[in-house]
């Protein structure tokens, strides 16, 4: 029979702690490069607005 290493939990929960907080980060990122000019598109509109008024 093959004998297994096991894994202490608690280092496997940090692991997937440490990959899902990177993929979220990714994803954030990408987001934001995505939207940046959505966004500063909104604020010139609501400067605008407030200038007018």
């Amino acid at each position: 029979m093959k004998t297994y290493n096991k894994i202490a939990t608690s280092k496997l929960v940090a692991r997937f702690d440490e990959e899902l907080l990177n993929i979220l980060r990714e994803d954030l990122k990408a987001f934001k490069e995505n939207h940046q000019f959505t966004t500063s598109n909104k604020q010139a509109t609501i400067q605008r607005n407030l200038k007018a008024a």
